[in-house]
């Protein structure tokens, strides 16, 4: 499992004083907007100054950059959090750790296919299952659809609302 996680990529400067503008790639920009600490891919520390939402983008000051020259060097620069910096609720997973998962009947263990990606649709995020004919399947991420995920075993258990797989060959 990967310590670091994408966060955000440092999309343009800000002002004159090496503020820069970040995209979150996370939950919100007020998630992102918490950490004192992020790192570059290499691991190398990021200390962070401060850091407020703007709309769906996050203005940030990065320790070290103080102007619009240095902070043009790391325009396109992905930031990442380290997993051990945040604590998740119960029942709450990182997307990286979902893709790849094994979906499976809950209750006879058919396999459906494996996640592929996550979607936020504001009201729940959307599953995308690949079954192994080719087609994309589409599960809400409810608890009365999802019954356990388990990261270490790479598997999902998962009760379907009738009629999402019919149709789909039985696959083992």
């Amino acid at each position: 499992m990967d310590k670091l996680l994408e966060a955000g990529k440092i999309v343009s400067v800000f002002g004159l004083k090496g503020e820069v503008k970040v995209q979150p790639w996370c939950d919100s920009p007020e998630f992102l907007c918490e950490f004192d600490t992020l790192y570059y891919k290499s691991g190398t520390p990021v200390q962070i100054e401060h850091a407020r939402r703007q709309k769906n983008i996050v203005v940030m000051k990065i320790q070290g950059i103080d102007t619009v020259e240095e902070a043009q060097k790391i325009r396109n620069r992905v930031l990442y959090i380290d997993r051990d910096d945040v604590e998740l609720d119960e029942g709450c997973y990182f997307v990286k750790d979902l893709i790849g998962l094994k979906v499976v009947d809950a209750d006879n263990g058919r396999v459906y296919g494996t996640l592929t990606e996550v979607s936020e649709t504001g009201a729940n995020d959307v599953y995308h299952i690949k079954g192994e004919d080719g087609k994309m399947y589409y599960i809400p991420a409810i608890p009365s659809v999802v019954a356990e995920t388990d990261i270490e075993g790479g598997v999902m258990k998962i009760t379907p609302l009738d009629g999402l797989f019919e149709g789909m060959e039985e696959i083992r």
